[in-house]
């Protein structure tokens, strides 16, 4: 009896695991990229793509319509499903696949009112823009209309199928990239709301736009002249801080076509190369962090649409959206749209509308195939002087020794105002008057000292003739780069990369300086505090995960910041903070103005014992074993299969204690950190080095979903073969009879 109960069972759990075999292999492995044979899709001539170790396609094509079609193919083989939640996040199409849980994103985005700002930006763009973007978009659409039935697993368990891609959907996955990097209008409420509770001298003082020993110019890339490189060429890197998320936001490719061979980062859903080098020329992007929004305070009656502007009526249009939520109703809103935009937040009784760059009629356009072909400076500059935006920085090296920076997007040019509170929408005194000339936005070509370094600070001097507001960044980062940078000759693109892992905080140690010195100037012995003087005494400023000094300090900030904040705006002081606010604190702390406490040190050792008190919560009562990796722990978690029980752990990033802070060149945060690294070398473009966060692909099954991930984390990188490709395998686009093609 016993035995045929145990043979039943036993035929039962082999039943189960080949049920669950046979699952994974359907649903999971079946989907995985393809990489080797041949497929027959709509090219002109056959396209081989060879696959390196790393799953990175090496596309070479007759044309440049085959490049990008079998570039958006091979992309959409790896992030399909990432792609389509990207342009689902920003048309405001998330609960249509997740349900009531993406209402909230959903109607912030049809507020903001992007996918209509994305049809209307198809109406207006190039011919060749929109041609590049469609032939991307038929790549795609060859890969969903053959692997219908092997979909990405991510759609299974979502219960959908992708609709067909569109120009339009790229241009969402534009506006992304723009949404992300430029929305600034919290910091205009924010600044709002602690002015009308607090002191305005103070509050004033809590926005600085600049720290005030910038150094020029920049973001955080940097290159240096052949004069200080062991080639004699000189080198670009570049490491661009976003958002965690698994997969990465970057996908590697190569493109090789006619007047076309280049090598980098390409953004899933748009083509060609966002970061990297051709044959001639090397460049980096990080953002400038430029104010290129405005909210209006408008009188404006919410039934009728009827406004005030100059001082007359005016009427806004009313647009109706329809949210589809899974599992429920539809939901549907209306949005007033005057003259200045839409109507995005009501608040006290104050109706608030918002004036955005991106919104503007005609001013899309997609120059990054421009970039990609550029030749020389002058070229490069040109295809800049059409990039709408997000602002950014462009850090620039090539072949024959030169270097260059340039600010590019379009930014507006403000009168009498800086942009950095909600102004009075009615009196028409506050319009933007164009945009700033592109010849007149910061650049240096072969500066003197043969350095650039940048660090998403303040990059405009200080007699711009144009109003310049924005949520910049302290200069710790750009100082720290320039220090290393000068501090030795013969550079190697290699050696780069000890820059790039850097993490000294200036501001730290500056700050456990001035909290050790108020417990010495107090002369107040105190045992509870003994232990964690004497180890701020002792650092090095090293925001190193092993530490518990870092952890001292990276505690002590947040109250400092707040006790300082509390002093200008009492009751907001928690809602503070301001991209500068590092720097704001160090200012105060150097020069101690009278007004905002009766005793510095008596302030800087009561946030000293409140840190204290939340490290003892978190890390223990014994301060000399605490670790700052334990807190600042980051782990990365996949949207989707995360949810799955017992298996859904798998396919995340397991946490990791991480070292940095936001003010080291290893700038990492809670929710932010390098999302890649390029270390790009003209002088031999074999010896560049690329490497991305996680992994090539999105597929959980594939080799390469997260085989890049312990690299990136202990801050090594792989070589950027150019000229030296070598193939793993080969999958060869053979011509096939033509397919119709896409409209928006």
């Amino acid at each position: 009896m016993f035995q045929r109960i145990l043979r039943v069972v036993n035929w039962a759990i082999a039943i189960v695991f080949v049920l669950a075999a046979g699952l994974i292999y359907w649903f999971v492995w079946r989907p995985l990229p393809q990489r080797s044979g041949t497929v027959e899709v709509s090219v002109g001539a056959p396209v081989p793509v060879a696959f390196d170790a790393r799953g990175v396609p090496q596309i070479r094509a007759a044309s440049l319509d085959d490049a990008l079609f079998v570039q958006g193919y091979v992309t959409a083989q790896d992030r399909l499903w990432q792609m389509d939640m990207l342009r689902r996040y920003t048309a405001g199409e998330l609960s249509e696949v997740v349900g009531p849980a993406g209402l909230d994103s959903d109607r912030e985005s049809r507020r903001l009112r992007l996918r209509r700002i994305a049809e209307d930006a198809y109406t207006t763009l190039p011919a060749a823009d929109r041609a590049a973007m469609a032939s991307y978009a038929r790549g795609i659409n060859a890969f969903i209309d053959s692997h219908l039935n092997a979909l990405p697993v991510e759609f299974t368990l979502l219960g959908y199928q992708p609709r067909p891609w569109s120009v339009v959907d790229s241009l969402l996955v534009c506006i992304y990239m723009f949404r992300d990097l430029s929305t600034t209008w919290r910091d205009e409420m924010l600044k709002r709301a602690m002015l009308a509770a607090g002191d305005p001298a103070k509050v004033q003082y809590l926005f600085p736009v600049r720290a005030g020993w910038e150094s020029p110019p920049g973001s955080n890339a940097w290159a240096l002249a052949g004069r200080h490189t062991a080639s004699g060429k000189p080198l670009l890197s570049n490491d661009m801080h976003l958002e965690y998320s698994l997969p990465g936001i970057w996908y590697m490719v190569r493109l090789t076509a006619p007047g076309l061979d280049v090598s980098g980062v390409s953004l899933p859903g748009v083509p060609g190369v966002i970061v990297g080098h051709n044959q001639r020329i090397a460049w980096g992007i990080t953002n400038l962090q430029f104010d290129v929004q405005d909210l209006y305070m408008e009188q404006l009656d919410e039934q009728t649409g009827r406004y005030v502007y100059d001082g007359k009526p005016a009427q806004a249009h009313l647009e109706r959206e329809i949210i589809r939520v899974k599992g429920a109703s539809p939901v549907e809103l209306g949005i007033w749209v005057t003259r200045h935009g839409p109507l995005l937040l009501t608040e006290g009784g104050a109706r608030f509308t918002l004036q955005w760059t991106l919104a503007i009629h005609g001013i899309m356009q997609y120059p990054i195939l421009d970039i990609d072909r550029a030749q020389n400076w002058q070229q490069f500059t040109a295809a800049l002087e059409r990039f709408p935006g997000p602002g950014s920085n462009f850090v620039y090296a090539d072949v024959d020794g030169n270097i260059g920076y340039h600010v590019a997007g379009k930014l507006p040019k403000r009168t009498g105002y800086l942009g950095d509170v909600p102004v009075d929408g009615a009196s028409g005194k506050y319009e933007w008057d164009g945009f700033i000339p592109f010849d007149q936005l910061p650049a240096v070509y072969d500066p003197p000292s043969g350095i650039i370094v940048s660090a998403n600070q303040n990059t405009f001097p200080v007699d711009y003739p144009y109003p310049v507001n924005g949520n910049f960044a302290p200069p710790d980062r750009s100082v720290q780069i320039r220090h290393r940078l000068e501090a030795r000759e013969g550079w190697k693109a290699a050696d780069l990369l000890s820059v790039q892992g850097d993490v000294y905080s200036a501001f730290g140690r500056f700050l456990a300086g001035e909290l050790v010195a108020a417990y010495d100037q107090r002369h107040a012995h105190n045992p509870a505090l003994d232990p964690a003087i004497a180890l701020l005494r002792a650092w090095n400023g090293q925001m190193d995960r092993r530490g518990a000094a870092p952890l001292i300090v990276a505690l002590a900030y947040p109250q400092v910041r707040l006790a300082i904040a509390e002093a200008a705006a009492p009751g907001h002081g928690s809602a503070y903070d301001y991209k500068l606010a590092q720097a704001v604190v160090e200012k105060l702390l150097r020069t101690r103005p009278s007004g905002w406490f009766a005793d510095y040190n008596e302030m800087l050792l009561r946030c000293l014992v409140d840190a204290l008190e939340e490290g003892q919560r978190i890390e223990g009562r014994d301060i000399r074993r605490w670790q700052y990796g334990a807190y600042m722990r980051i782990g990365i978690v996949h949207p989707v299969t995360h949810q799955l029980p017992l298996l859904g752990k798998y396919f995340d990033i397991a946490p990791a204690p991480m070292s940095g802070w936001s003010t080291t060149v290893k700038q990492v945060t809670r929710t932010l950190a390098p999302s890649m690294r390029m270390d790009a070398d003209p002088g031999n473009w074999d010896r560049s080095l690329l490497n991305v966060m996680t992994g090539q692909s999105g597929q959980i099954l594939s080799s390469h979903y997260r085989d890049e991930w312990e690299d990136y984390y202990n801050v090594r990188s792989y070589p950027m073969d150019f000229g030296k490709a070598e193939a793993r395998s080969t999958l060869t686009f053979q011509p096939a009879p033509g397919r119709p093609g896409i409209g928006p």
